[in-house]
């Protein structure tokens, strides 16, 4: 029913600005803390970046940023993507429309080659840019390639970003997605800059990558910290 909604303009322009007019209310209502304690110190004279983070857990992510550092959001050309840009516009960030896969042949039919070129384009004009590091429908909180061959092929860094709020409602679906709630406690991680050097080899590129897996892992750790989650 979502995906045939999603399919309306009209109703998908809707539904993504009300969800982005939610999730400006969570942020302004939650709070935050961060590590480090000034986050943007990880990333003077590092900008533009790649921000990276995993699926079901990016819904705040675009409004922790400063004010001022804009970014580019990739966005999947599927149906409820639609929504999904629309939120992101809301939050006053540029959308680029691909997306990714194990498949080559699906990735390419659903703008992955356009979306990996977007982004770059947005990179080189000195605009930050921000992506789900996990292939959607894949292995949960597995890093893809295609984080990295970004990384590779622009020359600016990976940045791990976690974020996390102690009031959330937690869907179960394949990406472990959190619904944020607003009135709790929040966290704010950020990790250091993953360079990757444009004359990588294939094994140094599955251990950069290893190491942006790792990265992401420790954020969503610290910030559920931060944010007073606690586990079994």
């Amino acid at each position: 029913m979502l995906k045939t909604l999603a399919r309306n303009p009209k109703v998908s322009r809707f539904v993504g600005r009300a969800a982005g007019a939610y999730l400006r209310f969570v942020r302004r209502t939650t709070r935050f803390a961060s590590d480090p304690a000034e986050p943007y110190s990880k990333i003077e004279g590092k900008l533009p970046i790649i921000g990276a983070c995993w699926h079901g857990q990016h819904f705040l992510v675009p409004l922790m940023r400063r004010k001022g550092h804009d970014f580019a959001v990739l966005v999947s050309r599927s149906a409820d993507g639609a929504i999904n840009a629309a939120a992101v516009e809301a939050m006053g960030l540029k959308v680029v429309r691909g997306s990714g896969g194990r498949d080559r042949l699906k990735a390419a039919k659903k703008g992955g080659v356009a979306g990996f070129l977007g982004m770059l384009d947005a990179l080189e004009h000195g605009l930050s840019v921000a992506q789900t590091a996990d292939v959607p429908r894949g292995t949960p909180r597995r890093c893809g390639e295609g984080v990295v061959k970004l990384a590779q092929h622009s020359g600016r860094p990976i940045v791990p970003l976690g974020v996390a709020t102690k009031w959330r409602i937690d869907l179960g679906s394949w990406d472990r997605a959190r619904i944020p709630l607003p009135f709790g406690r929040g966290g704010f991680a950020l990790g250091d800059p993953i360079f990757v050097p444009a004359t990588a080899t294939p094994e140094e590129l599955e251990a950069l990558r290893l190491l942006a897996e790792e990265g992401l892992n420790q954020v969503l750790a610290k910030a559920e910290e931060l944010a007073g989650i606690a586990h079994a």
